[in-house]
């Protein structure tokens, strides 16, 4: 588990690196807020990788999985007038202001504590609060949280490497591919429509809270 998770968070690091040239130049990422919240997200990822031997991943893999599951409803109960028209790209930027943010801050600390602990990235947290929470458009949510996961996943991963926890000659591979996927999806996310980017999103929201949720209970499915 420790070594699936060290490989996991060199993987999200790959992720960000693929994709962020391109989210930044086509002006999808939102640098400043991405730079205020990923000061509370670093922290929880520095206090996820210490607590990772300590708390029960079964308790906190049961309330992932419903947090999850409650982010997807609420996703799927958005109103979506004018999202089909939400084309951001440096040659027509998408205005837009940002609310909520001591709520960002404590979702992003969150965040940061799962992927210290679980090896994820804190994107599938951080993307459902900025659009639903935030009044941040879906393409920039998925843009601004690609910029700091790279930063959250190196903040744990090097508690993992200094434990032995990384194996690095089975990371490479992974992070390869990870890495040239992320910039093809970097650079086909602006012919994708708002409506058919969220029940995707939506799709891998409820796939993953299944997933954690069995194996919180303990029952292994061979699709989760």
């Amino acid at each position: 588990m420790h070594l699936a998770i060290g490989t996991s968070l060199l993987c999200v690091i790959a992720t960000s690196s693929g994709a962020a040239v391109s989210y930044v130049q086509n002006r999808l990422t939102n640098i400043r807020l991405g730079m205020s919240l990923e000061l509370a997200t670093t922290l929880g990822a520095i206090a996820g990788g210490l607590l990772a031997g300590i708390l029960s991943r079964q308790t906190l893999s049961i309330f992932f999985s419903l947090l999850l599951a409650y982010a997807s409803l609420s996703m799927l109960s958005k109103r979506p007038e004018g999202e089909t028209n939400r084309y951001i790209s440096k040659d027509n930027p998408e205005e837009y202001k940002v609310s909520n943010f001591p709520l960002g801050t404590g979702a992003s600390l969150f965040a940061g504590i799962v992927s210290g602990l679980l090896g994820v990235g804190g994107g599938i947290i951080k993307v459902p609060v900025m659009d639903l929470y935030m009044g941040v458009p879906l393409k920039a949510a998925i843009a601004t949280s690609n910029f700091m996961i790279g930063v959250t996943a190196s903040a744990s991963c090097f508690l993992y490497y200094f434990r032995g926890d990384v194996n690095l000659p089975i990371s490479a591979s992974s992070v390869i591919g990870i890495f040239i996927g992320a910039m093809i999806g970097s650079k086909y996310i602006h012919k994708i429509k708002v409506k058919y980017l969220r029940k995707v999103f939506v799709i891998i929201l409820v796939y993953v809270s299944l997933k954690m949720f069995f194996n919180g209970i303990g029952f292994h499915f061979l699709i989760f």
